[in-house]
């Protein structure tokens, strides 16, 4: 294979009708704003909250927002005229597609009815819901033209890994990741807990952390297959 055939092998082009190209120039505008507007909120706003302070930068979410920020302002870039994009770009939108499907998802159905109704504030509902949505819906736009191979699902456990690395360094390191002493983000990663590594227990976090990372490990391995089968039914569609 020449040389110029193994560049073609690795890029594509997104290549969008109009239509695809403004909806997607909007979703990634969406992402971007949104993103900033509650990071920025989070950051500022009453840092004895939550999630609230500088100890925002801290937490999952905000990270997650911030690096699907990066990628959406980067796929901007690449839309402009008839550029070839590495696959690795596609792979990596891939990831932080995944990524930020769990915050959304472990935020409403975790965390939410934890906190109760103050968790339904301006910035929560950015970070954690009109991000990951935009995301997402972007994603499916532009990744059946990428056709992303399978053996790349692993890639999702990238960031979980990496920041439970982090969230357990900071829990080793007595880090307080809010207000009060909490040296653990969320309650699912104290490693302190009752149910400690891989016990149970009748109260939260019901299972020991070495469960909770297991089970998030397997939610994501799952998203990544069906995210993938949904881009490739919609590339077998629009042909």
């Amino acid at each position: 294979m020449s040389k110029s055939s193994n560049k073609v092998a690795r890029s594509a082009r997104i290549l969008l009708s109009s239509n695809q190209k403004k909806l997607s120039i909007l979703l990634k505008v969406i992402v971007i704003v949104s993103a900033f507007v509650g990071t920025a909120i989070s950051a500022f706003g009453d840092g004895n909250f939550f999630m609230g302070g500088s100890r925002a930068f801290m937490y999952f979410t905000i990270q997650s927002n911030i690096a699907v920020a990066i990628i959406s302002a980067i796929g901007l870039f690449l839309m402009r005229g008839d550029r070839a994009v590495s696959r690795a770009w596609f792979v990596v939108k891939f990831v932080g597609a995944v990524a930020i499907t769990l915050t959304g998802v472990v935020f409403c159905f975790v965390l939410a009815p934890t906190l109760g109704s103050k968790a339904w504030n301006v910035h929560n509902v950015l970070t954690h819901v009109v991000v990951p949505i935009a995301a997402v819906a972007d994603f499916f736009i532009v990744a059946p033209k990428a056709r992303i191979s399978k053996k790349n699902v692993p890639f999702v456990l990238i960031p979980p890994i990496l920041y439970a690395i982090y969230a357990g360094i900071g829990y080793v390191q007595g880090w307080e990741f809010y207000e009060g002493g909490y040296n653990y983000p969320y309650f699912f990663l104290n490693w302190g807990s009752p149910a400690g590594a891989f016990g149970f227990t009748d109260e939260l976090p019901f299972m020991g952390t070495g469960w909770w990372i297991l089970l998030l490990f397997i939610f994501l391995l799952a998203v990544g297959t069906c995210y993938l089968k949904i881009a490739e039914i919609i590339d077998k569609k629009n042909k």
